[in-house]
């Protein structure tokens, strides 16, 4: 652990802390959502541990606070998460091989996938998912926990703004990426996908079609890359 974040300069270590910290509150957000909408204590904090995915947990307990199956539930996290199989073959390498696969998998998120994609040696971009998974892993667990136990006293947490701060961490976390035109343009159709997408698909869903803005990507990148060689 030491070695990861002597590898970190001050910088990226300054940014991983403030997004673990935004993530910590989060997780106060949902771990009081849950237990505002009637489920008891033990529930957010189990599922923050094994499930560990922050988006398919708020669509759980959404579903099952309106009424919904868990089964319904569960197969709706399930589809939110298939992205992170794109996340994982990026970070294939970064995560390692041998009993690493199992935590660094575990601990794969949104955030620390695209601070390790930011780097541009190999041993940095370990370093910075490590740090970050890890990172996360604690603060939304606290988190929750803290949540969970104010969540009879914190009955709407909208009224607080907590739920803009999940979004507001990714926009922060991709902006730099834009400059490039390629991944300008991928992200562009991925988002007019989404809108367009959003007003007749379950929650979940316009998110993984707006994956086929990579589509864009690939086929701009060579163009890209052949003029710049020239």
């Amino acid at each position: 652990m030491r070695s990861i974040w002597r590898t970190l300069d001050r910088g990226l270590a300054r940014d991983i802390g403030l997004v673990c910290l935004a993530d910590g509150v989060v997780g106060v957000s949902y771990g009081a959502i849950s237990v505002g909408g009637g489920l008891p204590l033990w529930v957010p904090i189990v599922l923050s541990i094994v499930v560990f995915a922050g988006a398919s947990q708020f669509l759980f307990v959404g579903i099952v606070a309106a009424g919904g199956s868990p089964i319904a539930a569960m197969v709706a996290g399930l589809l939110v998460n298939t992205r992170h199989i794109a996340f994982g073959l990026a970070v294939s390498d970064v995560i390692g091989g041998g009993w690493r696969r199992w935590p660094g998998s575990h601990l794969m998120t949104d955030e620390n996938v695209a601070f390790a994609m930011g780097q541009d040696e190999l041993k940095q971009r370990r370093a910075a998912y490590w740090a970050g998974g890890i990172g996360i892993f604690v603060c939304w667990n606290i988190g929750v926990v803290i949540g969970g136990l104010a969540g009879s006293v914190i009955t709407d947490t909208d009224v607080f703004g907590l739920d803009a701060a999940f979004p507001a961490v990714l926009l922060a976390l991709v902006l730099p990426a834009l400059r490039d035109r390629s991944t300008r343009t991928a992200a562009f159709v991925g988002v007019v996908i989404a809108l367009i997408a959003t007003p007749f698909l379950p929650s979940g869903l316009p998110v993984l079609l707006a994956l086929a803005g990579l589509l864009f990507y690939r086929a701009g990148k060579p163009a890209l890359e052949d003029a710049h060689h020239e």
